[in-house]
């Protein structure tokens, strides 16, 4: 018989990472970086089973060190280049329907987010529930209006993407914003209907550009660390 509890929290962090070895687990300021994203999701108190989808064993350790559930390791069909954050939700939530578990609203937290923070993650939350989104997520605006990119083609030649907007001042064009990359909140139900984390009808809070860094190289990386310090006013 299935137990309908309110949220679960699911990480999924996949092993043999190429761009940073080890990455989910690589120390982020002396501490495992995925256990930054566990800590402040059991902390926030807004989930009543926080757990972490892998199929990495030393991960898995990890993760159950930091506080995580690691009820069941990633299938090989889940764990490939090719399968997509939707598909590692999907594949948990049916494992854990077949268990018995079933929860109202879904919360994927990325294992690199440590610029989380708990009010950020009760904002989305109430957003999810106030106005009825499908999903909601963090978004951050691009720093320059993507309005006025560039291209270069194979001459080294340079010219406008949208020619349009060539001469329009910066601050007379709408802002645009991208995925800060952190989680996603999800009503379940709706959620395994469409399999979709963005849908038509999803929500955002807008982040500022110290609470985001995209982290695929040690640069990123070093970045990230700095504005943790700069966040949480560590020296």
């Amino acid at each position: 018989m299935s137990s309908l509890q309110n949220n679960i929290a699911i990480i999924p962090a996949r092993g043999g990472s190429k761009r940073i070895p080890g990455k989910n687990i690589k120390l982020f300021l002396g501490k495992p970086i995925i256990a930054y994203s566990i800590e402040i999701a059991i902390q926030s108190g807004l989930f009543d089973y926080v757990m972490v989808s892998t199929d990495d064993d030393e991960i898995a350790k990890i993760a159950k060190q930091s506080g995580a559930e690691v009820p069941f390791m990633r299938s090989k069909e889940s764990a490939t280049d090719f399968a997509s954050t939707a598909d590692v939700l999907v594949e948990v939530l049916d494992k854990l329907n077949e268990k018995g578990m079933q929860f109202n609203n879904s919360c994927c937290i990325y294992p690199t987010a440590p610029l989380i923070t708990m009010q950020t993650l009760k904002e989305a939350y109430c957003l999810l529930n106030d106005k009825g989104y499908k999903s909601v997520l963090p978004v951050c605006n691009f720093s320059y209006p993507i309005q006025r990119a560039l291209e270069i083609n194979n001459d080294s030649k340079i010219m406008f993407v949208n020619p349009e907007n060539s001469n329009t001042r910066s601050q007379d064009l709408q802002a645009r914003y991208h995925d800060a990359g952190q989680f996603y909140w999800m009503n379940t139900q709706l959620f395994l209907e469409e399999k979709k984390l963005i849908t038509e009808n999803t929500g955002a809070i807008i982040l500022n550009e110290l609470q985001v860094q995209d982290i695929d190289n040690e640069t990123d990386w070093k970045l990230a660390e700095l504005k943790y310090k700069l966040s949480n006013n560590i020296e």
